[in-house]
């Protein structure tokens, strides 16, 4: 195994990937479970070393969606509205020098770029700039540039307010610092936090939470290096702290999400791992008080990979788990105590140790189920959870689609749904076979034409299925 992986990474550089499906617990020479790979693009295609962070766009014009992927030297965009076949459209270059920790976030079309580069302050790109590339890749400059600060670690986003915060910036102290992106091109300072210490990483949301005594208030939500605070930020001019809490075995209070209906809050502790030698960690907090928050439970993962940034959608978790790569765990029965993965892309092959390498982020928030993975050294890569882990259509699940050595045709039966249509496509998405009007529950086709390998069959145009042919 150690030379067909040795082997993999010394041709990645040179090389851009098409769709490989997860078969076996391996899409290419990606471990996986339920996520298949769509493309990748490598570093070198970037002409870059090393990524780091990861954010997305959707263009309201079209729903062409856009990756937004950070890298040392600078802040590269990927067209993928064709997932198969990314197009790197270029990139933006940092402001002074190349740096390790690069940040992007989206509002109003614009996306807003941060690094602990000195003296890099806040690049302003429009992102519409991004439909009329015409001859990729290009060297993009900046619409509009903040120096209110200079590095800074992080910066956090409240789209719902149009307010853009700087964290571990060299200001404040590190903490939060306030900007106006109402009007995008012209941003104004107002103002900063530094009260409750430097700040890593944070989430800014207008509450709608169970604690009945701030809703509707701008809340900040803070992993402040040896703990959590809660802020509201809703007056610039006057930030409250509402609490500060800790946990166990504090190493390096990294980065948190709130769940949707904003009652627990998910910690990932950056060296908890590394330190103390435990598996992969997530603290649960229940912040059904704000002025009280509890530390509900404690999830433990399958691996001692160091855990990085974590997402919340709907009921899943995403989180970015460094050597693991990215792991997706179900939040159904979070009241309970209990969370459960269900799924995981592993976009480093090598081991799954703790440490800083391997999967850096991911932006999990696309319609289209595409996930963006910003891996360290393997680059860009795009994946999506494999069709037969998406279906929730009853009818569709009742569909048996098997080869049968005897006689080597296709069957298919289904006890509750009509079959109108049926499409034949390799992994590269051309059509071997399609046929119309067939309306029976049950169908076969002659598949000995076909060799051996993976294929997929779409019915009616609405539900896909693997197929292989050993």
């Amino acid at each position: 195994m150690k030379n067909t992986i040795s082997f993999f990474f010394s041709i990645m550089g040179l090389l851009s990937f098409a769709q490989t499906p997860c078969v076996n617990g391996f899409a290419g020479a990606f471990p996986c479970d339920g996520f298949d790979l769509q493309s990748q693009i490598s570093l070198s295609t970037m002409n870059s070393t090393r990524a780091n962070d990861s954010w997305g766009w959707t263009d309201p014009l079209n729903g062409n969606e856009y990756a937004i992927f950070c890298l040392i030297e600078g802040t590269a965009f990927i067209d993928i509205s064709d997932p198969i076949n990314p197009v790197y459209l270029g990139k933006l270059p940092t402001q002074n020098n190349s740096s390790t920790w690069r940040d992007a976030k989206t509002y109003n079309n614009y996306a807003f770029i941060v690094s602990e580069d000195t003296g890099h302050g806040m690049q302003i790109f429009d992102l519409t700039r991004l439909r009329t590339v015409t001859n990729p890749p290009v060297i993009f400059t900046e619409d509009a540039h903040y120096s209110g600060f200079g590095a800074a670690h992080n910066i956090v986003i409240n789209e719902a307010t149009g307010y853009a915060y700087g964290v571990g910036t060299n200001v404040n102290g590190g903490g939060p610092h306030f900007v106006n992106i109402q009007d995008p091109l012209n941003p104004v300072n107002e103002g900063g936090f530094s009260g409750a210490g430097y700040c890593h990483d944070a989430q800014v949301v207008i509450y709608n939470g169970p604690d009945q005594d701030y809703t509707g208030r701008e809340i900040l939500f803070g992993s402040n290096a040896d703990e959590v605070v809660i802020i509201d930020v809703t007056n610039k001019t006057s930030p409250e702290i509402i609490a500060t809490i800790n946990y166990n075995n504090v190493e390096y209070t990294h980065q948190g999400w709130l769940t949707e209906d904003h009652r627990y809050f998910l910690l990932g502790d950056e060296q908890d791992e590394i330190n103390i030698g435990i598996n992969t960690r997530t603290v649960v907090f229940d912040f059904e008080d704000l002025d009280n928050p509890q530390v509900s439970f404690e999830y433990t993962g399958p691996t001692a990979a160091t855990d990085h940034n974590g997402y919340v959608k709907g009921s899943q978790f995403f989180l970015s788990n460094n050597a693991a790569g990215i792991r997706i765990i179900d939040l159904s029965n979070i009241s309970d105590g209990i969370m459960t993965e269900e799924g995981f892309f592993d976009s480093y092959p090598t081991h799954n140790n703790s440490g800083y390498i391997g999967a850096w982020s991911m932006y999990p928030f696309f319609e289209s189920g595409n996930i963006v993975i910003s891996d360290r050294t393997a680059g860009f890569l795009l994946v999506k959870a494999s069709e037969s882990l998406s279906v929730n259509d009853p009818s569709f699940s009742e569909i048996s689609i098997a080869p049968n050595p005897v006689v080597d045709r296709l069957q298919i039966q289904s006890d509750k749904l009509k079959i109108s249509s049926l499409i034949i496509t390799d992994v590269l998405g051309h059509i071997l076979h399609s046929e119309e009007d067939i309306n029976a529950t049950a169908f076969s086709i002659d598949f000995s034409q076909f060799t051996k390998g993976m294929y997929f069959v779409t019915i009616n145009n609405q539900i896909t299925k693997k197929v292989l042919k050993e």
